[in-house]
Order: structure tokens, then C-alpha cells, then sequence
């Protein structure tokens, strides 16, 4: 399936890794080398390759050892939300009270936070 784009942009190879990153791309494989219908050699191949943040959402079952108290597994345990606008992921909470850090887009809640501060702030 061919990498659709939006709005009229052409996908490089930096797009294609941020989304499989953000999606996450699984290979499920089953391989077997047979002569004469005897099986010679059989290989199962599982992988996964995502972000930490996709990982952690999905519930990847990661090895042994691997430490969760992380800053990496902290920071992808706390929600994020789509810009409307960019597509880029940002925390939810600074997208709707604040804007988006990329493109500066405003969501109605913090507009109508700012409709009601600076009238207030200009009047005293």
C-alpha cells in the first residue's frame, strides 16, 4: 500500500520513518527449506520495530531487565494529542489550554481563556 500524503506534501524518507515509528511495524514470518518433502531447515522470525511511546501504548512485551522507571518510559506514559493543524504530537494538556509549540495553532478553550484574562488584566 502506497505512503498517502496530506495536503499536497511529498512523503521523503524522514516521513516514512515517523510513521512507521508512530505506528509501529510488526514482521511475522515463517520460513521452511524442504527437499523432497522433508524439512531441512525452519526459521520463525517476530519483530517489532516502534517508538517507546507506541511500544508502551500497545503493551509490547519488552526483555527481561529492561528498565520501566526510565525517563524515556516516563515521558511515553503521558498522553499526547494530534495538532489538528501540523499532525504533530504534542502533550495534551499544553495543546488545549496553551497552542501548539510547532505550528502555533490555538485551540477554542485557550482562545477563550485569552478572550477573558486580557480584558481583565487591561482593566485593572
Amino acid at each position: 500500500m502506497p505512503l498517502q500524503t496530506t495536503r499536497g506534501e511529498s512523503s521523503g524518507l524522514a516521513d516514512v520513518i515517523d510513521r512507521v515509528l508512530d505506528k509501529g511495524l510488526v514482521i511475522n514470518a515463517d520460513i521452511c527449506v524442504s527437499v523432497a518433502g522433508v524439512e531441512l531447515l525452519g526459521i520463525i522470525i517476530r519483530a517489532a520495530l516502534a517508538s517507546f511511546e507506541t511500544a508502551a501504548k500497545y503493551g509490547l512485551e519488552f526483555p527481561s531487565g529492561t528498565n520501566y522507571e526510565t525517563a524515556a518510559w516516563k515521558q511515553a506514559l503521558v498522553g499526547k494529542e494530534e495538532c489538528p493543524q501540523c499532525g504533530k504530537k504534542v502533550l495534551a494538556e499544553v495543546l488545549l489550554s496553551e497552542e501548539c509549540p510547532w505550528c502555533g495553532w490555538v485551540s477554542a478553550k485557550a482562545k477563550k481563556v485569552t478572550s477573558t484574562v486580557i480584558p481583565a488584566i487591561l482593566a485593572d
